[in-house]
């Protein structure tokens, strides 16, 4: 016997071909970066200097390691995507034998030897192509560590226990970050002195790169529309495809080979694909029931595209056919959902918007018998409504809504088995997520390629999937 199979070779087919010779493409360009770090530096306290250290590399057993991903806060102010390095960052103009400079950059070395095993390094030269002032090795950072007593403050970023100790790689990010700690020891007051100190205090790394990065600029908005548009073009085959025989990690595949197949190299967070009881587990990441057939499926996945990521989430009726019992579930969500969208307006705040789905939802449970008191509906809609994305799947940003800001909309409802409602609602869990870009007049749905309403998905899951045609042969005994 043969069976349709749509997950692991369809991975490897795309993913080398479209990954192969890009690891240092940066479509924000250097021109970006640099404006971002005078936007930072604009925000720093008078006198004050603020270091920022690359993501560790994370072990993943024995000898292994997870795919290197950089600290989006350090990406976004200097775009380098490779590990062991420092960016200093002087609110004022600093003075060397070469001249005034404002930025140092610290970068790991050429090492032929490791190449051969690891890839390419960028090292010194390629690093000086990026618009920095100074560009150092990491070498240096250790060997002539900064003075800092001049200073009357410090920023940093938080600094990581879970760095991995490489013996075979002299001065990694454990002996970076080693010498950092050495260098404050001495330093008496690192958030201000005097009068300055209560003015002071609540100026962070984190405050200030909050307020940069929750409004995105044009560059930013077309990588995200990119990501988001790859995510929900995914949505869209997986309802053609999908069929009662299939599991919920062949489901998770399709999603990530057409995430792969446009480009996108990774996903922004664990992919959710839950079925049936599962689909009431709100962050379950295991993705490993293979009975799915006759029940609804909740996908919540985001792919990430040059760093940024999509989160968009669909709920369908695996069969093709939402059950009266779904679909008056699942209706309830849509309802809520596009009178929420509304609110995503400049001045708004996400609790406008929750609010508004929470009413909707909370009627509508009372209606359906599952409730019978408004104050009930968070049994049911445990969480919140909206974040931020961009690099990161929940990017830093205020409650309150501007201009340029992209949020997600994502009421959900949640019905797990021995529920206190009728048996016939267990086991139904819905959420239908879309990705929304603030704008001067009405919100804009970057998702919206991605049915929402019952019936248009019902009517896409008609149509004849591609990747069916895919034929491999049973290995199972």
């Amino acid at each position: 016997m043969k069976f349709k199979n749509t997950l692991f070779l369809l991975l490897i087919f795309s993913s080398s071909s479209i990954l192969s010779g890009q690891q240092y493409i940066d479509d924000l360009g250097s021109e970006f970066h640099k404006k971002k770090r005078q936007e930072f530096r604009d925000k720093m306290p008078q006198n004050s200097i603020a270091f920022f250290f690359t993501s560790p590399i994370m072990k993943r057993s024995n000898d292994t390691d997870f795919m290197y991903h950089q600290d989006p806060n350090f990406y976004y102010l200097s775009g380098w995507r490779e590990p062991h390095g420092v960016l200093i960052i002087f609110k004022d103009d600093q003075e060397d034998d070469n001249g005034l400079f404002n930025e140092i950059l610290y970068v790991r070395e050429k090492n032929e030897y490791r190449e051969m095993w690891d890839g390419r390094r960028l090292g010194l030269q390629g690093a000086k192509k990026m618009d920095f002032d100074r560009v150092k090795l990491r070498s240096y950072f250790i060997k002539n560590p900064i003075q800092i007593q001049s200073f009357s403050n410090i920023l940093n970023m938080d600094i990581r226990d879970d760095v991995r100790d490489f013996k075979d790689d002299k001065y990694d990010l454990y002996d970076i970050q080693n010498k950092f700690l050495e260098i404050i020891t001495d330093k008496e007051v690192i958030i201000g002195t005097g009068d300055m100190k209560k003015e002071l205090n609540n100026i962070s790394v984190d405050n200030i790169m909050s307020s940069l990065r929750q409004t995105k600029d044009p560059l930013e908005i077309k990588l995200l529309t990119k990501a988001i548009k790859i995510s929900s073009l995914a949505q869209i085959e997986v309802m053609k495809a999908i069929h009662g025989d299939m599991t919920e990690r062949e489901v998770q595949g399709i999603h990530e080979f057409i995430y792969r197949k446009y480009g996108a190299a990774h996903e922004g967070y664990n992919s959710i694909v839950g079925a049936g009881a599962n689909s009431c587990i709100l962050h379950y990441v295991t993705n490993e029931d293979i009975n799915i057939d006759n029940e609804l499926i909740l996908m919540d996945l985001g792919a990430e595209y040059r760093g940024y990521t999509a989160d968009v989430t669909r709920t369908i009726p695996v069969n093709g056919k939402f059950s009266p019992e779904q679909k008056e579930i699942y209706d309830l969500v849509y309802e809520s959902q596009e009178e929420a969208i509304k609110k995503a307006i400049v001045g708004n705040t996400f609790n406008d918007i929750y609010i508004e789905s929470l009413q909707i939802i909370s009627k509508g449970l009372i209606k359906l018998g599952i409730i019978n008191d408004a104050n009930e509906a968070r049994k049911y809609y445990p969480h919140g409504v909206s974040h931020h994305i961009g690099l990161d799947v929940h990017d830093p940003g205020s409650r309150t809504l501007e201009k340029n800001m992209v949020i997600t909309v994502e009421p959900g409802i949640y019905i797990p088995e021995n529920s206190d409602c009728d048996p016939k609602w267990w086991n139904i869990g819905v959420r239908i997520e879309d990705d929304i870009l603030i704008t001067d007049s009405e919100p804009i749905n970057l998702s919206v390629d991605a049915p929402r309403s019952s019936s248009e998905i019902e009517k896409i899951m008609k149509l004849e999937s591609p990747i069916n045609q895919l034929i491999l042969p049973d290995i199972n005994d």
